[in-house]
């Protein structure tokens, strides 16, 4: 996979751009918010500004945009974070922008690595050391990952951190969990319905439950009065951006848009809302260390990966409960014809992306660099249809296990 990202993916980006005259800068997704949050420190400037914005611009693509180059591209690479990102970048403002590349690096290479072993733990799937080893570093080696690490996503963060607030749930941490789950709101796509689906379960047994609402609460209070004190107003900042990213990118649509078209799509993602709000109302009164529990939060996830108003492959992190819990119970498969062609279909996309960088790096050996180039496609050429096809095959596990309600997994 990584041969496939240096030697065939970026080079044919390389050609692209040298062909229509775009420049290329450090092409980090970490260099707007690290940029923004020094100038607002340091300088006391608005990060959501648009001179502040052609800044970002220069050190993002090598030059700042022109409106009137056609083959210029339409991201803007704004500030399009809410403010309190800020405080997690302030130690590293007076670093320089290498280094902190390099740290964050390995923070997300640690984070994702701990998420595997997290959610692991969390569904109960008895593994040797082998074998866990084995999946960590599939998933670090995934499409997904990859292209998260060396964009210096913070979606790889945000995933980290959820299931770090699960497992804080599991072992009763509840002020901990709250915390955390806050945290993750600096993308708050990526956990609105997670936030939802958890404070339900909170109020189902508020008695036991409520110092995770009370952590989540203060947490956020505080990182939007301090996110207030710092640049007043910034909510409508935030809001404007992301009405203005949507414009100029285009990227309003979902994976089931993407699939389906957008009216379509919508459908489908108004049935997935409903359904999964019937799903966590049943489920809300489970505890933590229940099968049910782990598979709402799961389907939780899922749905959120292919309703959320954009495609991007390392949102799929997000997907690994579900896909654990589907390897972990894929016996269960087997006995049903309809069930193992949608099995066999559903895990043969999902490791197409291996499959295909494995023959681009055999090709290597003997094809030109200009015939690897043109097959950059390849190992993308699955990636809209993994998520829904995670998501199908997890609602058919949830309806049709017999009494699920019984089976537990251990902490």
């Amino acid at each position: 996979m990584w041969f496939y990202f240096e030697k065939v993916l970026i080079p044919s980006q390389l050609t692209d751009e040298a062909a229509h005259g775009r420049s290329r800068g450090n092409l980090s997704d970490l260099y707007p918010r690290w940029w923004g949050t020094r100038e607002l420190l340091l300088h006391h400037r608005d990060p959501y500004s648009s001179e502040v914005t052609r800044e970002i611009q220069t050190g993002y693509y090598g030059r700042a945009l022109d409106p009137n180059r056609p083959d210029d591209p339409k991201d803007q690479q704004a500030f399009a974070y809410p403010l309190y990102v800020v405080f997690l970048f302030a130690p590293t403002i007076l670093l320089t922008f290498s280094l902190v590349q390099t740290l964050f690096l390995w923070l997300l290479v640690f984070i994702t690595g701990l998420s595997c072993l997290l959610w692991v733990r969390m569904i109960g799937w008895k593994l040797s050391a082998a074998d866990l080893t084995t999946l960590v570093i599939f998933v670090l080696n995934s499409l997904p990952a990859v292209q998260g690490l060396k964009l210096q996503q913070l979606s790889l963060l945000v995933a980290g951190l959820v299931a770090i607030c699960i497992v804080l749930l599991a072992r009763g941490q509840l002020l901990s969990a709250g915390g955390v789950l806050a945290l993750a709101t600096i993308k708050p796509q990526l956990v609105m319905l997670l936030v939802g689906w958890l404070i339900l379960w909170a109020f189902a047994n508020w008695r036991v439950r409520q110092y995770f609402v009370y952590g989540f609460a203060v947490v956020m209070s505080i990182l939007l009065v301090g996110a207030q004190l710092l640049l007043p107003g910034w909510i409508w900042r935030f809001s404007d951006g992301l009405v203005a990213y949507q414009r100029y990118t285009g990227e309003s649509g979902s994976t089931l848009d993407a699939l389906f078209t957008p009216i379509p799509g919508r459908s489908l993602a108004v049935l997935l809302m409903f359904g999964i709000i019937v799903v966590c109302w049943r489920s809300r009164r489970k505890p933590v260390e229940s099968h049910v529990f782990m598979l709402t939060t799961a389907l939780v996830l899922a749905v959120t990966v292919v309703v959320i108003p954009k495609v991007s492959l390392y949102n799929q992190l997000l997907l690994l409960p579900a896909i654990f819990i589907l390897l972990k119970n894929r016996q269960w498969f087997h006995g049903r014809r309809f069930l193992r062609l949608l099995h066999f279909i559903g895990f043969g996309a999902f490791f197409w992306p291996w499959f295909s960088a494995g023959v681009i790096t055999t090709a290597s050996l003997f094809a030109t660099n200009e015939a690897l180039q043109s097959w950059w496609k390849l190992p993308i050429y699955t990636s809209l249809a993994i998520p829904p096809m995670v998501l199908a095959l997890l609602v058919l596990y949830l309806l049709k296990i017999p009494n699920l309600e019984m089976v537990h997994s251990p902490i």
